[in-house]
């Protein structure tokens, strides 16, 4: 289970890079700061000229990567207050709004631990440590997020395509190689810089609106390529600062989008239920 959870922690991660947001945060995230942005971003009440920025951000949004599925071997690096945990890849499966599947390899290991289900309504995790499965509804991937999650939500955390955006734009700033904008919603502080020349995402700074609170993370993208038309991040990083501090480096690898896949998953007869 451990690795399952440092899974949905990166999933986490990408989209708001704060894996250790409260229940108090989970229940006072409200509905347009947790879903995918759709709508044109809003300027907030100021004097700079906000066009640009708001150009920028929706020409972001226009070109999200559009997909029926995508399959990916993923090299996952984990450090945190206990020093660097163990290697791990995940081998991921998705059929848009319908199935994410994961199998987890532990590398010092060499054999499949976890094999995991995922649909708009059920999570299923095949335990192959222990010989054993569970069945649980998908808000139970919310109750270890911490934060309000659907599964159209979690496919594009997956994809790399922008969600949980502030929608009010308080800052824009153009360099000759980056463009940085900063957004907030009710909670948190969020700077964006994108490459000036390609419009591509390269780092988010996301800070809580409660300076009490402390939190403060980067994530990073980069190696970016192209693929049927639009560029895709090969490697990603998360610096998360709270009470204690976490690393995490994401390399993908074999990545393909929109070729035909299945999803194996069945339980053998000796498992026992969870």
């Amino acid at each position: 289970m451990k690795y399952f959870k440092i899974l949905i922690g990166v999933f986490i991660l990408f989209a708001l890079a704060s894996c250790h947001s409260t229940k108090k945060l989970q229940t006072a995230i409200n509905k347009k700061d947790t879903a995918v942005v759709k709508m044109p971003v809003k300027p907030s009440d100021s004097s700079f000229n906000k066009i640009p920025a708001m150009d920028v951000l929706n020409k972001l949004y226009k070109n999200k990567i559009d997909f029926k599925t995508f399959s990916t071997k993923a090299k996952i690096q984990y450090e945190d207050h206990n020093g660097k945990q163990p290697d791990f890849n995940a081998f991921i499966r998705l059929q848009k709004d319908s199935v994410l599947w994961v199998s987890i390899s532990a590398t010092f290991l060499g054999i499949e631990a976890f094999r995991i289900y995922i649909t708009p309504d059920t999570i299923i995790i095949l335990n192959k440590l222990d010989k054993s499965v569970e069945s649980h509804p998908f808000h139970y991937v919310e109750s270890i997020a911490h934060i309000p999650l659907n599964f159209s939500i979690l496919q594009n955390i997956v994809i790399g395509n922008p969600v949980y955006v502030g929608d009010s734009i308080v800052s824009y700033r153009q360099t000759e190689n980056h463009i940085l904008i900063g957004t907030i919603g009710n909670f948190f502080k969020n700077l964006i810089t994108l490459s000036a020349t390609t419009n591509e995402l390269q780092r988010i700074k996301l800070d809580d609106i409660n300076v009490y609170e402390n939190r403060t993370a980067a994530l990073l993208y980069d190696d970016y390529e192209p693929n049927n038309g639009f560029y895709f991040s090969t490697t990603r990083e998360i610096n998360v600062n709270e009470k204690s501090k976490v690393d995490i480096k994401i390399s993908y690898k074999q990545y393909e989008f929109n070729k035909e896949l299945s999803f194996p998953f069945s339980v053998p007869r000796n498992y026992k239920t969870k």
